[in-house]
């Protein structure tokens, strides 16, 4: 770990670790118990997961009774059959899988293990895109569980921050109150009353929680529709890329991959999901809402092209900002910030105690360095 908190700051974070801190991790601990059955479970996006249901086992301190299976080819590798003796340990001492089988002792009767054709909670065929592992329910308005999983990742603390867990969803969903993400500003705090172990002070504070994240930012509102492919950072991209909704939904797939960072599945996908009259007809009613759907003035007000078309990569630490705030006005100007050298690359953005590989490959391709000053001088 980096112990001076200014590197700390100047070598920032991705979207899911800090760059300042590594982890070594012990081997993990391995447990053998039986395998009695495997059944699956359907997510917002229609990916169907097997799911290994064991013999209780302790693991690292814990009781263990189901493992994930990922997928087909998982289950195909480790040849399961049901009944068998498995190996099983947590990846990264929280998530049980099964690494491994005992085949040494299996019934030469058992049943083979195979996956499942039709979706196990509406009963539609799966399907499985080219190139991939995982199979989907395509019945994304009619399958339950893809309904409540889209609700559920649309209130999450990055989304829209609603203070609501999947066990009030399951509540509000079963009590036909609400079937999308649209229906949740129409709940009443009246409503919520009617159900069991709701009290006056906990619906109004849900009600609050719904009205105000209608301030919640188009960036996070994006990310929050669960589009398949669309994260935090590829939301940012997007919004970036098309200041309002509206903007977004009439782009087409060759718009799209123009976006930086911006290929081919991710553009597909976004064309598919507004081609949808279900998801433009829950987009409409959010609007009349009052959800946020279009960049702040604020934020539009300090957009320049002034970067337009220039790729910049930083390096070192600086004094004035941090490489975060930095990397921010980079993509505020209009240019691309890399994360390394190539003979696209237009500039670096060089602090003190630049990488001497950086340094070198720089000189090798000739691309010109300038220090923070200068950049700060070149957007005014």
């Amino acid at each position: 770990k980096v112990n001076s908190l200014s590197q700390q700051k100047n070598l920032g974070y991705t979207s899911k670790f800090p760059r300042w801190a590594i982890a070594y991790k012990f081997q993990a601990e391995k447990a053998l118990t039986k395998l009695l059955s495997v059944s699956y479970q359907v997510g917002r996006t229609g990916a169907v997961t097997p799911v290994a249901n064991l013999e209780a086992v302790q693991l690292s301190g814990t009781t263990v009774k189901r493992a994930s299976l990922y997928n087909e080819d998982n289950i195909n590798n480790l040849d399961l059959h049901i009944s068998d003796m498995v190996y099983v340990e947590k990846g990264g001492e929280i998530i049980p899988k099964i690494t491994a089988v005992e085949t040494s002792v299996r019934d030469l009767f058992s049943e083979k293990v195979i996956f499942i054709s039709t979706c196990p909670e509406c009963g539609t065929p799966l399907v499985k895109n080219d190139g991939e592992a995982i199979f989907y329910c395509p019945n994304s308005e009619g399958c339950p569980p893809q309904i409540k999983g889209r609700i559920e990742h649309f209130v999450t603390r990055k989304a829209m921050n609603i203070e609501c867990g999947p066990e009030t969803i399951d509540q509000l969903f079963n009590a036909k109150y609400i079937s999308n993400v649209a229906d949740l500003y129409a709940v009443q705090w009246q409503d919520l009353l009617r159900l069991e172990r709701w009290a006056e002070k906990s619906a109004k504070n849900l009600i609050e929680s719904i009205l105000k994240s209608k301030t919640v930012p188009y960036e996070r509102v994006l990310f929050a529709l669960g589009i398949r492919y669309v994260g935090e950072t590829v939301a940012k991209r997007l919004c970036a890329a098309f200041p309002n909704i509206d903007l977004l939904m009439n782009a087409t797939a060759e718009e799209l991959i123009l976006v930086d960072e911006i290929g081919e599945r991710i553009a597909d996908s976004v064309v598919e999901y507004f081609s949808n009259e279900a998801n433009t007809a829950i987009i409409a009613r959010l609007k009349e809402c009052g959800v946020q759907f279009a960049l702040s003035e604020d934020v539009l007000a300090q957009k320049t092209d002034k970067l337009s078309g220039l790729t910049i990569v930083i390096s070192g630490t600086f004094t004035h900002h941090s490489r975060d705030e930095y990397k921010a006005m980079i993509e505020i100007n209009g240019g691309k910030n890399s994360g390394s050298i190539s003979a696209k690359t237009n500039y670096i953005l060089a602090g003190d105690n630049m990488g001497p590989s950086k340094l070198e490959k720089a000189e090798k391709l000739k691309v010109p360095i300038i220090d923070e000053n200068s950049f700060l001088e070149m957007i005014k």
